[in-house]
């Protein structure tokens, strides 16, 4: 029964590390140069409004990572409870696993959602950087 705790345990941290939120890399969305518009300026417009966008959604995906980790972390420790409560200590290793599993599952879930979330607010961002910069972001009529 060890070797299927631990799998258990090994298992939901690689998945929960694998379902990290991440700060986006870039912009998902098109922005054109306005006409007449130099490429190189256009080039410039674009990495001063990434930083920009990036400023705004600093230490969102840290703060969604920790909301998934304790939510993995209490799926754990009920899953123990509750296995030591119906058995005995290797209950409470297989409801930890099972426990852990839950909740880097629940945690997978919301950081996933967190992601597009973050990817979301900085690509409103970045489009308002570059429209206030007079380029053309596509929907947008001046």
């Amino acid at each position: 029964m060890k070797y299927g705790k631990k799998l258990a345990i090994t298992g939901s941290s690689l998945f929960l590390l694998a379902a990290c939120a991440s700060t986006p890399m870039g912009p998902t969305v098109l922005v054109m140069p306005s006409p007449n518009k130099p490429f190189d300026v256009f080039q410039q417009d674009q990495e001063q409004c990434k930083q920009y966008a990036q400023s705004q959604v600093a230490g969102q995906a840290s703060s969604a990572n920790t909301g998934a980790v304790g939510r993995a972390t209490l799926g754990a420790l009920l899953g123990a409870g509750l296995g030591a409560a119906v058995g005995n200590h290797q209950g409470a290793g297989v409801g930890a696993g099972v426990g852990a599993l839950a909740g880097t599952a629940s945690g997978g879930d919301s950081t996933d959602q967190a992601g597009n979330i973050i990817q979301i607010q900085y690509n409103n961002a970045y489009e308002q950087c570059m429209y206030s910069k007079g380029n053309q972001v596509p929907g947008v009529v001046r």
